[in-house]
This record gives C-alpha cells, sequence and structure tokens, in this order.
C-alpha cells in the first residue's frame, strides 16, 4: 500500500517561497511508471495540478504557474518536493501530494493534505 505524507510550514508569508516536502512510502518513486504530483485546492474552489515529475525525474509544470513553481526529488530519501516563489494570499489552498499511474492526470494515491496560508 503506497502512502503520501505532506510536511512543510503551514504560515508563509507574502513574496516569500512555500516549500513541501511529500514523504512517500510502500513504493519507490523512480519504479515505472508514475508522475509523482503536487494538486491544491483553494478555499470554495476547485482542485488545480500544480505539476508533477515523472519517476525518470522528467518535470511538468501548470502554465499558469510555471515560472514561479519547481518540482525536484532526493530519491535516497523517496521524497518530492514543492517550491512555489514569490506567493501571494491567492496562493492560499491545501496543497496535496498525489502519485498518478500511468498517464499524469490518472491519480490513484493521494496525501491527507496540508493547509499553508499566505499571510503577513
Amino acid at each position: 500500500q503506497v502512502q503520501l505524507q505532506e510536511s512543510g510550514p503551514g504560515l508563509v508569508k507574502p513574496a516569500q517561497t512555500l516549500s513541501l516536502t511529500c514523504t512517500v512510502s510502500g513504493g519507490s518513486i523512480t519504479t515505472n511508471y508514475y508522475y509523482w504530483t503536487w494538486i491544491r485546492q483553494p478555499p470554495e474552489k476547485g482542485l488545480e495540478w500544480m505539476g508533477a515529475i515523472h519517476n525518470s525525474g522528467n518535470t511538468y509544470y501548470n502554465p499558469s504557474h510555471k515560472s514561479r513553481t519547481s518540482i525536484s526529488r532526493d530519491t535516497s530519501k523517496n521524497q518530492f518536493t514543492l517550491q512555489l516563489s514569490s506567493v501571494t494570499p491567492e496562493d492560499t489552498a491545501v496543497y496535496y501530494c498525489v502519485r498518478a499511474r500511468t498517464t499524469i492526470v490518472t491519480w490513484d494515491y493521494w496525501g491527507q493534505g496540508t493547509q499553508v496560508t499566505v499571510s503577513s
């Protein structure tokens, strides 16, 4: 059973960089064919796909946030990380790390989510 767990600060100041880590257990992030994904849900809004890192190490980003987003991984720790720079209150959301199987949008395992609030 694959499990994903998000970690990181719950409060970030405007203009700073949001950094979240997802720790994966029960499976390796280098195993074919998976995309390790970040998705967020702002208050009273729908899900928004932020980006993903493939088991090969290739990265994919939502064009709306590409200039501010970076996804990386630490294979020795079986973790992947989201960094979102120059945050504003509009980046306030519940952030989920998710596994996608075979295609980038076939989401099968989710973390519990972590609330991130951007406020001074």
